[in-house]
């Protein structure tokens, strides 16, 4: 009922089967699309597509047409999909595009054999949602003979918007992901002890050796350092949270060695997570 009730395209449809190239944006990252192309028009292309894509999703779209020396690139919206079958809509097609689908269907009229433009059996007519598409009426031979040119301004502002909310969404997991390094490290036990606690634990304390070329720059400060201790009291693991970066790697090679009394929960030893502060003065 749905086909019935269809309004009456312009121009009709023209079949043809040739390769179809899709760019759609998943998450802001461009992703290849396969497929075929089923039919066209100067407005839009009925197809065949290898992956989930929703109304009012725009995608790049690139098909060879036969008879025609270079490809169709352009912009397109989706109208409609239905069991990988979609009908796209043409967004921003260049007069000599539209000359490139004008010749084709000259060519495909003139063919011995050829299915009659405009002549899609019923059957293939595939949801009533689908964007007018329309025909006109092909030009002498002697028109359609100069010299075909595409543009491809938009094809590519297209592949630079990709490209830009690629970056955008690369900027915002690596935002994510600093603030997932941010965050202090949690011992296997889930406790984390204050700083002043760990400090009366420790058995052998190793002092920094300053930088040279810290102590040449004069350079000083505090050196904060993230620390998960084992149940045996060594030191498992260490990441640098704050200090001059010329006296951070002193600090964790001397704090690595630190040995401090197992932290006992429940009379059991366990592993727990703390803050160890380094002080570099010259004086």
């Amino acid at each position: 009922m749905a086909f019935e009730k269809a309004p009456q395209r312009v121009f009709p449809r023209h079949p043809i089967n040739v390769p179809l190239d899709l760019i759609a944006l998943r998450c802001g990252v461009p992703e290849d699309l396969p497929g075929r192309c089923t039919d066209i028009s100067e407005a839009g292309v009925g197809a065949v597509v290898a992956g989930e894509m929703s109304a009012g999703q725009q995608v790049a779209v690139e098909l060879r047409l036969p008879n025609v020396g270079v490809p169709v690139r352009t912009r397109a919206v989706v109208r409609y999909q239905s069991r990988l079958r979609c009908g796209l809509e043409f967004v921003g097609l260049s007069v000599e595009q539209r000359e490139m689908i004008r010749y084709w269907v000259y060519r495909s009229a003139s063919e011995p054999g050829s299915i009659r433009p405009g002549s899609i059996p019923k059957d293939e007519r595939v949801g009533a949602a689908e964007t007018e598409i329309h025909i006109v009426t092909p030009e002498p031979a002697a028109a359609v003979r100069r010299r075909i040119r595409i543009g491809r301004r938009g094809f590519y502002a297209l592949v630079v918007c990709a490209l830009t909310l690629a970056a955008l969404g690369w900027w915002q997991w690596q935002r994510t992901w600093n603030e997932l390094e941010s965050r202090p490290l949690v011992a296997e036990s889930g406790l984390r002890v204050s700083p002043e606690t760990m400090e009366k634990r420790i058995v052998t304390k190793v002092d920094p050796v300053y930088p040279e070329a810290a102590r040449t720059a004069g350079t000083q400060g505090v050196v904060e350092l993230d620390a998960v201790i084992a149940p045996d009291g060594s030191v498992k693991r260490l990441r640098p949270v704050s200090g001059p970066e010329l006296l951070v790697q002193s600090a964790t090679q001397a704090v690595q060695s630190w040995k401090f009394e197992p932290y006992l929960s429940n009379g059991q030893a366990v592993e727990v997570g703390t803050t160890i502060v380094v002080e570099f003065r010259l004086n």
